[in-house]
């Protein structure tokens, strides 16, 4: 998969093959996050599908956020995310971690998904 020798592409590479092969065909719920923002979104890999998505950045979530780089702006945006998963009709997914630290900013998305009510 990762045919780039730097560690993170690497690191990035063996955790989703990881996420991957434990699925059983459930979606995966992918972060990314930059200095400023954060985003995430569901992705169902055997359609090449983003079911839905969620950011800081979205105009409707910005308004009540001090900044889109702290911890309770990755929570809000993990349970809007679980909000829009259950409305699609998602319930279970997988954490995709991304190759971050499952620390700060990405544990409070997850914890903030898990309260919205998705479950992994």
């Amino acid at each position: 998969m990762a045919k780039s020798n730097k560690t993170g592409d690497r690191r990035k590479a063996r955790i989703r093959r990881t996420v991957i092969a434990r699925s059983n065909g459930r979606p995966r719920l992918s972060v990314f996050r930059s200095s400023k923002q954060i985003y995430a979104q569901v992705i169902d890999d055997q359609k090449g599908v983003t079911l839905v998505a969620a950011s800081s950045l979205e105009k409707t979530l910005r308004e009540g956020l001090k900044t889109g780089a702290d911890v309770e702006a990755a929570r809000k945006i993990g349970k809007e995310l679980a909000e829009r998963a259950i409305k699609a009709g998602v319930k279970q997914v997988v954490f995709d971690r991304g190759g971050y630290m499952y620390h700060g900013r990405v544990k409070a998305l997850a914890e903030g998904a898990r309260e919205g009510g998705l479950d992994f």
